[in-house]
């Protein structure tokens, strides 16, 4: 049993040891993007990355999905009307860890039983971690993009410039 519980522990911690892949948020796992649509052709996107995505990452993800939304709403070129990436730096301990000191008691009610002392389980280090949060506001269009308009892209070279920077998730069933 102990055998199976390192195997499934190893794992999920092998899946967390990875940067967020280009995927939708869902509510077990709110790394990804999400969109919520303003009118019939303006959406608000966001992409959260896990703290092993860099911001570089993040930022090209959230461009790639309103290209991907635009087309798949279809439009041809959508304008950035508002923009912004944010970190949130935090501190995670890290191990090893002290191991559990449990004090057995017995209860009449309850029989023989352990309390862990919460003291002796903290981390014996700390490290700095940050993750970004990308944001943008796009209004969608048909035809040709303006040209003297720098927040103003063609969706159809976007998706395809970036195609290649796009980390999908892998299948956990290897298929």
């Amino acid at each position: 049993m102990r055998i199976l519980l390192f195997a499934v522990a190893a794992a999920l911690l092998a899946a967390c040891a990875t940067q967020t892949p280009y995927q939708a948020a869902t509510p077990q796992d709110r790394y990804g993007y999400s969109e919520t649509q303003i009118e019939s052709n303006r959406i608000r996107i966001t992409f959260n990355g896990n703290s092993l995505t860099e911001r570089d990452t993040v930022e090209t993800y959230l461009l790639y999905r309103a290209a991907e939304a635009t087309l798949q709403h279809g439009f041809d070129y959508f304008i950035v009307t508002n923009r912004g990436t944010e970190g949130k730096t935090q501190l995670e301990g890290v191990g090893p860890y002290r191991p559990m000191f449990p004090m057995w008691f017995y209860s009449r009610r309850h029989g023989w039983g352990y309390w862990n002392d919460p003291f002796w389980n903290e981390p014996q280090d700390y490290r700095e971690v940050t993750r970004y949060r990308a944001e943008a506001e796009i209004a969608m269009y048909h035809g040709q993009k303006p040209a003297d308009d720098a927040n103003a892209y063609d969706a159809h070279d976007v998706q395809h410039n970036l195609e290649g920077h796009i980390v999908r998730p892998t299948s956990a069933t290897g298929s």
